[in-house]
């Protein structure tokens, strides 16, 4: 993961073992939010997690975030702070946005996307390899065009394995309160940047009160470990079938 900023900004201006601790914090904090593990607008962890996280004082990160409000990186309001950075264009064509299928072409679609720390729905359970009421990272995602058509929504759940091994999916824990919005668009590159390849299976069959579709999706890594488990409803007239893909690890 990146932790350098541009030459160009104030903040690469000299070495960091010249630079004072809470200066290093600021530019790697500035890192993830430029790599887009904290995406633009998103609320920023409290102090007192960031400290835990980078392993130093509140007052510490308490400064690093006023170099970094200084330059117009983060903005502080009563709801505390927020990335402000530009959003990042996607790193190849073949990207898969998250979920699969989620993403609507209606561009007055409503989206709304939370996490939360939670028991996941028991077939999620069993699916991951969870034990019976042990928390993980739940996902949910709602779309809907401005009449209330087109309507998509999505549970995922991951699983431990996914949580340890990429570090972006873990840092979600500690903001997990379902309130603020949670912008997981690149999790799958997250995953594949963290050496693990990915085998996704979707089954897809239609309800049976309507013409929605049921994505039962399920995604494990190059050693058959459980990574997520998607269940993704969507409006569509066609056939139920199954389909599966693999993306390969990144190099």
């Amino acid at each position: 993961m990146a932790r350098t900023a541009p030459h160009a900004h104030p903040l690469a201006e000299g070495t960091t073992e010249e630079r004072p601790l809470y200066w290093r914090i600021a530019t790697e904090l500035l890192g993830e939010l430029r790599d887009g593990t904290i995406p633009p607008g998103e609320r920023l962890p409290g102090e007192r997690q960031l400290a835990a996280h980078f392993g130093v004082s509140r007052e510490t990160v308490r400064q690093a975030l006023e170099v970094l409000r200084r330059d117009g990186l983060v903005s502080t309001d009563r709801r505390g702070s927020h990335a402000t950075l530009p959003g990042l264009p996607v790193e190849a064509p073949s990207s898969l946005t998250f979920p699969v299928g989620a993403r609507t072409a209606d561009p007055g679609a409503f989206d709304r996307a939370t996490v939360t720390w939670e028991t996941p729905p028991p077939e999620h359970a069993e699916a991951l390899g969870l034990a019976p009421h042990r928390p993980t990272l739940v996902h949910r995602y709602r779309s809907a065009a401005a009449d209330g058509t087109g309507l998509r929504t999505a549970v995922t759940s991951f699983s431990a394995v996914a949580l340890s091994e990429v570090e972006e999916l873990a840092r979600y824990r500690d903001r997990a309160d379902g309130a603020g919005a949670a912008q997981l668009r690149r999790a799958y590159d997250w995953m594949r940047r963290a050496g693990l390849t990915l085998h996704h299976r979707d089954s897809i069959t239609r309800l049976a009160d309507g013409p929605s579709m049921r994505v039962t999706r399920r995604v494990h890594d190059q050693y058959a470990r459980p990574l997520e488990f998607t269940d993704l409803v969507v409006d569509a007239r066609q056939s139920a079938l199954v389909y599966e893909f693999t993306l390969p690890a990144a190099v």
